[in-house]
């Protein structure tokens, strides 16, 4: 009827350490994408379709780690570890969903940054509002009744012998663990799905990157190409720590994972990257820090 969340009680003495660290990059990650959403939508400056994605990617990456942040707080603070089994399979689709949402509009965004850097004069009629709209809710949709499915196929098995996660959320590896019998149908079905929601828009990503670069290399102004390389690094940066971090979570097989660097890995690409996001995609952008002295201008 219920899971117990290890998460880091075995190490009893960094508990209220942990606790602060965590608590305190929540704050940072809610209020930085607060901040974003809300300059975006009041700022007439910032009225194109790369701040709206930016808009809608800062409110995914709250919900992202508000799925699993306040629980594992929580647990830390209480020491009650417990998990209702509903509870339990409520937050993994929740984590699957938001996810392969957050894969797909950074797929967005990179071409989004291909059609403005390589083919600028046709921007406006490519990115119309309509098609921004388009995208995003393809982005948040697509992924919804395949995640559902892909819960409900793992929690209709029968679980047997622990009821222990060693993790701090309910996450795919170490549910399929507990489950009775062969789970090989099971595994082939995630990795089908990391296939189509991980690696496939990584590869669109760096194709994407990989075109703008060669742009960049044929403009003749050397301080421009110097910031468009800039920006391109700190994304592509994120990009690679999130991506990696979660196919090397997910891809290796099951006789090979470390539960230790499971949940190690698990922070990259729950907490870490979205507290990098904030920072890397819209604090380092000359436009938004105007827009953001604008909105505080004591700042």
């Amino acid at each position: 009827m219920e899971f117990v969340l290890i998460g880091f009680s075995d190490v009893p003495s960094l508990q209220w350490i942990l606790f602060g660290i965590f608590f305190i990059m929540y704050l940072i990650i809610l209020l930085g994408n607060s901040i974003i959403i809300l300059i975006t939508r009041i700022d007439p400056t910032l009225q194109n379709p790369m701040y709206f994605f930016l808009a809608n990617f800062s409110f995914l990456e709250i919900c992202y780690i508000t799925v699993t942040v306040p629980r594992m707080l929580r647990d830390i603070w209480t020491q009650k570890r417990n998990i209702s089994f509903l509870a339990c399979a409520t937050q993994m689709c929740f984590v699957l969903m938001f996810g392969g949402t957050e894969c797909l509009v950074l797929t967005v965004m990179a071409y989004d940054r291909y059609v403005a850097v390589c083919n600028p004069l046709k921007y406006p009629i490519i990115m119309s509002h309509k098609v921004c709209i388009q995208l995003v809710a393809g982005s948040w949709i697509s992924g919804i009744p395949i995640e559902i499915g892909q819960t409900c196929q793992i929690f209709s098995r029968s679980f047997c012998g622990s009821n222990t996660i060693n993790h701090f959320y309910c996450d795919i590896p170490q549910i399929l663990k507990l489950a009775c019998g062969d789970t090989f149908v099971d595994q082939m079905v995630v990795y089908t799905l990391i296939v189509m929601f991980l690696m496939v828009p990584f590869l669109l990503i760096v194709a994407s990157y990989g075109k703008i670069i060669s742009s960049i290399l044929k403009s003749s102004s050397a301080k421009g190409r110097a910031k468009a390389f800039s920006t391109c690094s700190s994304h592509l940066t994120v990009i690679i720590l999130f991506y990696g971090t979660a196919a090397i979570n997910y891809l290796q097989p099951e006789s090979n994972q470390s539960e230790g660097l499971g949940k190690l890995l698990s922070v990259f690409y729950t907490i870490l990257t979205p507290v990098m996001n904030p920072i890397i995609y819209s604090l380092r952008n000359k436009s938004v820090t105007v827009a953001l002295k604008r909105l505080l201008p004591n700042y």
